[in-house]
């Protein structure tokens, strides 16, 4: 079992939460004046100790004891006896409900110190967490776009920890393809709705971790117009509620059966049906459904919980590529085999692994790689916090522009590197890595799942090529720009080596916005986004670049092992990963159509 200083770096917290965010410049903001410094460390610190004493101690149990379906016992679902312990202890933290309004309950933490806090947990047990995740991403949808009743009914106890939260949105039939969404909606007459259909792929579907399930759930009203204009979203819970607010009769939310993956195994996967007829709730077929905002807007809602989501699913793709990184170093500095290539003398005694050149190679790009990726989150969270909260008009502007381009960057660059990273972790500790007695291989099957969730690859590189750097007039492409030219601008006054940088930053740059207008130019719509994905690679890589000067000018002056470490780790990435971009920059503005030629024949 890792100690916390084996799931994240402390230090490196600080410094991206202090010295490079300026985390507690917010508290001279209204909504978060009752903070200082001291309240956010304080919340992390508890943070950090729950997630080592509570979390990770299962980790490798949710691993090897999945849930499991007990038809003898109803259809229930099973899981072992850690798991709840672990998120009542989280919920007890007040942490559910870290952002929200006091009003509700809230601590009214900036958005940036909550994703600092909550890496703590998917550094620790990534399955377990991923029900508090869902939860809180479920509230925070309902909060913005539910009704009163509907905050007072489901999401106050969803921030106390008693119910538990999911998203339901594909099927069967439509995967990723929400528009081919069939599940059917009929008024009821009362101002509920009935619910048939069944749900696939969903994560937290069923079990008994709390009081109440509350099920977000996309689905099409009769005479709805086709395609994603015609969905709505109802909340659907398992368990109806009564007048005294307690849960009371079953709703016709079945558990169908368990898909059983790769990783993530700790965490429910389920195939729901609804309104098949397990249940009568008030003696009617279907499942009660309660109608959030109005019709057919319901895709314009979940894309709350989504955008939500997948910065989330980012960050916990960093949170394992930074733990894996953790442990393989660990292991490295332990681990004696071999003597210096200079000298292979064999009297000498071997040196430690860390001692070879190669090995420090793998260790230094997960460290460009997990670093880099949480301070990415990092500052998406900084972006929120200023968009809601930022004293003038135009900083809220740009924070909204600048997330909006970066969420699907902020979502499948992590996910594509950091288990790149934990790829080279496993390589490091060699025969053991592949080990189950090692966490590494594990972590590495956890972090394979993130490249899809949430929106695939694929994808996130269309969101970002074909609507967001192309949204009004490319507004969020000309944020970007101006957001790394400053960058630039400042770097170009600091020492020799991150002036340099600065340079191939500049022309990095330059290349991303030339080459993506003339894509947004390209009357061939299959050609222009047939290489969607090398674009996101291509964009990711000159955003990280970008977070590696920032991080460079933060840790300017320093001469401790922090800033030695930010200073070897932007090195490596401006020198063995940026130069990456040039080849797909140039495949890029070709427009090159060997995808789009191919006949899927000839495979």
């Amino acid at each position: 079992m890792p100690g916390s200083s084996q799931l994240l770096s402390r230090a490196d917290l600080a410094f991206l939460l202090h010295d490079w965010l300026d985390a507690g410049s917010l508290t001279s903001r209204e909504r978060f004046a009752e903070h200082s410094r001291e309240t956010f460390d304080a919340i992390l610190d508890v943070c950090a100790e729950i997630a080592a004493e509570r979390f990770a101690p299962h980790n490798k149990r949710n691993d090897t004891e999945e849930p499991r379906f007990d038809p003898a016992g109803g259809g229930r679902v099973v899981l072992h006896d850690e798991v709840r312990p672990a998120l009542d202890a989280l919920a007890g933290t007040g942490l559910l409900a870290a952002t929200a309004d006091a009003s509700v309950g809230g601590l009214q933490l900036p958005h940036l110190v909550r994703s600092a806090c909550v890496a703590w947990f998917a550094a620790a047990n990534i399955s377990t967490w991923a029900y508090a995740f869902l939860t809180t991403a479920n509230a925070n949808l309902l909060l913005a776009h539910g009704s009163d009743e509907q905050v007072d009914t489901w999401v106050r106890p969803m921030l106390e920890g008693r119910y538990h939260g999911t998203m339901c949105l594909s099927e069967t039939q439509a995967g990723s393809s929400l528009a081919d969404v069939a599940t059917r909606a009929e008024p009821a007459g009362d101002g509920t709705y009935r619910i048939t259909g069944t749900k696939m792929w969903i994560s937290g579907g069923d079990h008994e971790l709390g009081e109440n399930i509350v099920h977000l759930v996309l689905a099409r009203m009769p005479g709805a117009p086709a395609g994603v204009k015609g969905i709505s979203l109802f909340v659907v819970p398992k368990f109806l509620v009564g007048h005294d607010g307690a849960p009371g009769e079953r709703n016709d939310v079945v558990l169908a059966g368990l898909n059983h993956k790769m990783g993530y195994r700790g965490t429910t996967n389920t195939v729901l049906n609804l309104g098949e007829g397990g249940h009568t709730p008030g003696g009617a077929p279907g499942a009660v459904g309660y109608l959030v905002g109005e019709p057919h807007r319901g895709l314009t809602y979940m894309f709350h919980m989504m955008n939500e989501a997948r910065i989330g699913v980012g960050a916990g793709a960093a949170a394992l590529g930074y733990t894996a990184y953790l442990t393989s170093l660990d292991y490295a500095r332990s681990r004696p085999q071999g003597r210096p290539v200079a000298g292979r003398d064999p009297s000498l005694p071997q040196v430690p692994i860390v001692e070879h050149a190669d090995v420090r190679r793998m260790l230094l790009a997960q460290k460009s790689y997990a670093e880099g990726a949480l301070g990415l989150v990092l500052y998406c969270g900084r972006l929120v916090d200023d968009h809601e909260t930022a004293p003038d008009r135009a900083t809220r502007e740009r924070a909204g522009l600048l997330l909006d381009v970066l969420t699907p960057i902020a979502k499948s660059w992590p996910s594509q590197w950091c288990l790149a990273g934990n790829d080279l972790a496993i390589q490091v500790l060699g025969g053991y890595g592949y080990t189950r007695e090692y966490d590494v291989e594990q972590h590495y099957r956890d972090n394979r799942l993130n490249p899809i969730h949430e929106g695939t690859h694929g994808i996130q590189g269309i969101d970002l090529l074909g609507r967001r750097t192309a949204a009004s007039g490319g507004a969020g492409l000309d944020a970007l720009d101006e957001l790394l030219a400053g960058t630039v601008a400042r770097a170009r006054s600091a020492g020799a080596e991150t002036r340099g940088y600065a340079e191939d930053l500049d022309a990095a740059r330059a290349r991303l916005i030339a080459v993506t207008r003339a894509l947004h130019a390209e009357p061939d719509v299959t050609a222009r986004l047939a290489n969607a994905s090398i674009h996101l690679e291509a964009a990711g890589h000159v955003v990280l670049a970008w977070v590696w000067l920032e991080q460079l000018l933060a840790a300017e002056g320093r001469t401790d092992a922090l800033g030695h470490g930010k200073r070897a780790a932007a090195r490596y990435f401006f020198r063995y990963e940026l130069p990456r971009t040039g080849p797909q920059f140039d495949l890029l503005a070709a427009v090159d159509r060997t995808t789009v030629d191919l006949d899927p024949g000839w495979l």
